[in-house]
């Protein structure tokens, strides 16, 4: 064994670089967060070679006295911080004053700044320890890091990199990031000398949608719901995409804390969790969303690139994220999505009465519309389901009057129901549409009741670790709220004594297992609902109406007004879409008109 030595600076810096600096990306992060905490309202960034060979960041922030310069590239220096209370309620992005310093140790840095009312000075260092000299420059207030040659005296660390185009998608994902976090700064982004992003500051709420679109793309944006939701200490804002627009992989997250992009295993269990039962399999949704609490209710020093954070009080926080985004979800409906001023609607878009309809068959020589609406013998869409106590009305809808999804007008196939719109064509799943709505019925049901537990004749005793029979010990009054009474018996032993009654036919030892598990990755669970929701859906599943079932045009709008009437009816209980919408200028490109 070699005696025990202290590290030269150099290579201490270098260890700190591998935590900090892992690719050009890495080193983008930390002097665009440096420039934010300054105070910049524009940050302009180059890149070369897929920032390999140059990153230079500049912004008009307050700028690095001269004789603060050399202090700057020095490890564990920094202006953010003074003490420890300090570092419990810190808001500024960056904090550690690892940055510059391990940025230098891997690169040929110079750095640029000027004070209002100071000459400005430059410094630079060349991947060594050193004292470096400063020297006088011309620049303007703010400051100017240019990184060249990154990793040019780490080989074993630079071929690791990846293509320059592939290093260049981080760095512009880095980008987009920060151009998300802060819509009153301007940003601009530079490839090989060529502008690729040119955002000016955002002065309003109608900007900063413009700016969501050029980064994200105008079809997030049209699927969009605005959230702004508060309680007492906390706030959540931003967009969230409605489930129809889901995305492959979980690339279209953006979520913010207090300004600070963040990873956290409680939040996405939130999200995910609140688009449970309206997202496909497998789907992951998209959305921006900005949170804001006490800087002393989040401890941000968790790990050295500040993406994961740990909250005070998490169950505060998660059950905050899971109800305003559960209930945004809940309360859009059809009129929230179709909503279209009478300004907008075109003359020829009106919807036919259905005497006019009539009026124009017979003259056509067509079958009269009344030989349609009769209903097959024993097929009536509401009979077979009459848990949910809908009836169809005894008079027709009135024509004066238009319904957000319009008027029914044909069934194709036995599956779809065709409808006229205000301003196009709606197509409706009857089965989709019609599962959601017995679902929905069911768990409101449900939820009059309460769950009900039933006590097992013989107590369950399942196997565990001693950790999870620890978490079961704990988690006693919440479980129990659920309506699954546990109890330790033995050191990895805990037996269950009673269930909820819904749930009776459930592989019980495979549902505290699951249970368990949940608490101990995200320190909450929502497993008993979800075992109930899933069995709740396989029962509306089976208990809606079925394809190739021929509706009546009272049953096939009776079915339209009750979409229009249920929550997250724009989804049935797997996930598919229940309906869709054509607009009138769709279908003119579908057949050309106007050109």
């Amino acid at each position: 064994m070699r005696p025990i030595t202290v590290l030269s600076p150099r290579l201490a810096n270098q260890i700190a670089a591998g935590e900090v600096v892992e690719r050009p990306a890495s080193v983008l992060k930390e002097l665009v967060e440096n420039a934010l905490d300054a105070g910049a309202t524009r940050i302009d960034v180059d890149v070369e070679s897929g920032g390999i060979a140059r990153i230079r960041v500049r912004d008009n922030g307050v700028g690095i006295p001269a004789d603060e310069l050399p202090l700057a590239l020095s490890r564990h220096a920094t202006s953010k911080i003074l003490d420890l209370d300090e570092l419990e309620a810190v808001s500024t992005l960056g904090f550690r004053g690892e940055a510059l310093a391990s940025i230098a140790s891997v690169s040929r840095l110079e750095l640029y700044s000027g004070v209002s009312g100071a000459a400005p000075a430059m410094v630079s260092v060349e991947g060594r320890e050193m004292i470096p000299a400063v020297t006088p420059c011309a620049h303007p207030v703010g400051t100017t890091v240019d990184v060249r040659d990154l990793f040019f005296n780490t080989p074993a660390r630079r071929k690791f990199l990846k293509t320059e185009k592939t290093e260049w998608n981080h760095l512009e994902a880095v980008f987009v990031r920060a151009a998300l976090s802060r819509f009153d700064v301007g940003f601009r982004l530079s490839n090989q000398g060529r502008a690729t992003r040119s955002l000016p500051p955002c002065a309003d709420e109608a900007s900063a949608r413009e700016r969501v679109i050029t980064l994200l793309g105008r079809p997030f944006m049209e699927a969009a719901i605005q959230v702004s939701a508060e309680a007492v200490g906390i706030r959540l804002t931003g967009w969230v995409g409605r489930p129809t627009f889901n995305r492959a992989q979980a690339d279209l997250q953006y979520f913010f804390v207090n300004g600070r992009i963040i990873r956290d295993k409680l939040v996405s269990h939130a999200l995910r969790q609140a688009f449970r039962d309206v997202l496909f399999h497998g789907r992951h949704p998209a959305y921006v969303l900005y949170l804001e609490l006490e800087p002393d209710q989040v401890d941000v020093n968790v790990h050295p690139t500040k993406h994961e954070v740990r909250f005070r009080d998490a169950r505060w926080v998660y059950d905050f994220l899971f109800k305003q985004i559960y209930r945004l979800l809940e309360t859009d409906r059809p009129t929230d999505q179709l909503a279209t001023s009478p300004s907008e609607a075109s003359p020829r878009a009106s919807v036919v009465p259905q005497s006019a309809l009539l009026m124009q068959q017979s003259a056509l020589g067509l079958a009269a519309l009344q030989a349609l609406t009769a209903p097959p013998s024993g097929s009536a869409l509401y009979t077979e389901a009459p848990a949910l106590g809908i009836e169809v009305p005894p008079v027709a809808e009135r024509e004066s009057e238009l319904p957000p999804l319009g008027f029914a007008r044909a069934q194709l196939h036995g599956v779809y129901v065709l409808a006229e719109a205000a301003t196009g064509l709606v197509i409706v799943d009857m089965h989709a549409a019609h599962e959601r709505i017995m679902y929905e019925a069911l768990k409101e049901a449900l939820d009059d009741q309460g769950l009900v537990s039933q006590p097992l004749l013989i107590p369950e005793r399942v196997a565990v670790s001693s950790r999870e029979a620890d978490l079961a010990e704990e988690a006693e009054p919440l479980l129990a709220s659920f309506g699954l009474s546990v109890r330790r018996v033995g050191l990895e032993i805990v037996a269950i004594e009673q269930i909820p009654a819904l749930l009776k036919n459930a592989d019980h030892a495979a549902l505290l297992r699951d249970v368990l598990s949940d608490l101990a990755e995200v320190g909450v669970t929502d497993r008993m609902l979800a075992a109930r929701d899933s069995l709740l859906a396989t029962m509306a599943c089976h208990g809606a109406v079925r394809a190739n079932r021929q509706l009546t045009i009272p049953e096939m709008n009776q079915l339209l007004r009750d979409i229009e009437r249920t929550e997250r009816s724009g989804q049935c209980n797997h996930g598919r879409p229940t309906w869709t919408f054509l607009s009138m200028s769709d279908l003119d490109r579908l057949f050309l008109r106007g050109r």
